[in-house]
């Protein structure tokens, strides 16, 4: 049995993660700071799956108080190294959102990580998983796209702050020779998932008969990989690699309006769909190569789109009482 601290437990990813690693017996150190960048209902629902367990144990903390982190480090550490490993998936995410507040996504992203960075090299940490994003990928790299692309155009500060995380975990690793696995995901969709999601919004609204608003002209595509491939995958980059960058995505792109109907299809009623001119942070394809991490981690997603999108679909009729009221932007 290991002991992991996951930061960002009550986000969509971290929730998972934890919850397989509970049930492979790990004891989990979970750390969020519970924050208003999304409905706050939807953090709760999903610490509440975790609570409770006996070796599961919550902290609400922010990644960029240093003070308080190193507080709990040394709390946990008992005269030895006080985690295993370090999983950090607190994150502010978004594209559209981080041109709004870039500030924000630099402090949590950025400075967030750095703290934990620091931390592990004090105290002997010798592990560390980054989750990083497929928004590095600019709009003029091939697809799909490879790790070794040229990711120095990001269209977003959400994509900037990324990129400059992945930097210091590559300076981290030279520096105190720290193993660090970078997960670049892609496009992740699931019950009880980010309301600013674009499946998430699609339930939403065409289950509550509402606009559906897309942005474009509804042709671009996106790589959706399901939560549970994608938590699986987070877990299997623990093993020793150095340092490594990895994309975990479907490598099977559906087109947006495809998805839509799919949902159609599912929840039973028609789209009255929006047309609105395309963001120009968002790309117009997303789209992984994912023969590393068959090669390196022996993954591949397992769940099709239809099945994943299904579940999200009774999740939210299970939950409609108040899944309904979630802002969606």
């Amino acid at each position: 049995m290991a002991t992991y601290l996951v930061t960002g437990c009550a986000g969509f990813i971290g929730w998972k993660v934890c919850e397989f690693l509970l049930a492979d017996s790990h004891a989990v150190i979970g750390m969020d700071n519970l924050n208003d960048a999304y409905d706050v209902r939807l953090k709760q629902w999903r610490l509440a799956q975790l609570e409770g367990g006996p070796r599961f144990v919550f902290h609400k903390l922010d990644i960029t108080n240093r003070k308080d982190l190193r507080e709990l480090w040394g709390a946990e550490e008992q005269g030895g190294v006080p985690f295993d490993a370090v999983i950090n998936l607190a994150a502010r995410a978004g594209v559209r959102q981080s041109v709004e507040n870039p500030w924000v996504y630099f402090e949590t992203n950025v400075t967030g990580t750095l703290n934990l960075l620091e931390l592990c090299r004090e105290f002997g940490v010798k592990k560390f998983v980054l989750a990083s994003t497929s928004s590095l990928y600019g709009a003029n790299n091939p697809r799909p796209f490879h790790e070794d692309a040229n990711t120095d155009g990001p269209l977003s500060p959400y994509a900037a702050s990324k990129k400059a995380t992945e930097a210091l975990c590559y300076t981290y690793h030279y520096l105190y020779d720290l193993d660090v696995t970078v997960l670049r995901y892609f496009t992740v969709y699931g019950p009880a998932g980010r309301p600013d999601m674009s499946l998430f919004r699609f339930v939403q609204w065409i289950s509550e008969g509402r606009p559906v608003i897309v942005y474009g002209d509804g042709q671009q595509s996106r790589d959706f990989t399901y939560v549970d491939d994608i938590a699986r995958g987070t877990i299997a980059g623990l093993k020793p690699l150095g340092y490594e960058v990895i994309n975990l995505g479907s490598d099977t792109p559906v087109v947006l309006m495809d998805a839509i109907r799919l949902v159609e299809e599912l929840v039973g009623k028609k789209a009255n769909i929006e047309y609105r001119p395309r963001h120009p942070a968002d790309v117009l394809a997303t789209w992984a190569d994912i023969s590393k991490a068959e090669r390196m981690l022996g993954w591949r997603p397992q769940t099709q789109f239809r099945e994943g999108v299904a579940r999200l679909a009774v999740w939210y009729q299970e939950n409609r009482e108040w899944a309904r009221d979630v802002v969606t932007i």
